[in-house]
């Protein structure tokens, strides 16, 4: 049995309406949700250690410079570690922040 040319464009025309007005929803993200979320961008940010690290490094280089002593890059070592620890620890807590910020703000 063949099929008139007004059948196939009838059936075309369901097709696209149905198609094209059908939207996808997607659920608003609970705030555990956010939270899962910004975890994982605060890990993936670097750590705590890596911070005191390379602030050691840093410190215990500028005392050598400026003290020009053993004595002087151990305390720029021990300052560096701090603040590095320390800086690291902020940006760790901002990069959370503004992820589950951001998050949030999508509902």
């Amino acid at each position: 049995m063949r099929r008139s040319h007004r059948y196939w464009l009838t059936l075309l025309m369901v097709g696209v309406t149905t198609l094209g007005g059908t939207r996808v929803v997607t659920a608003a993200p609970s705030p555990a949700d956010c939270a899962a979320e910004a975890d994982r961008a605060s890990r993936d940010s670097g750590s705590i250690v890596g911070g005191a690290g390379i602030g050691a490094a840093t410190g215990a280089m500028f005392g050598v410079i400026v003290g020009d002593s053993r004595r002087s890059a151990r305390r720029g070592a021990a300052l560096g570690t701090v603040a590095g620890g320390v800086r690291q620890g902020v940006r760790r807590e901002d990069v959370y922040k503004n992820v589950y910020d951001a998050c949030m703000r999508r509902q």
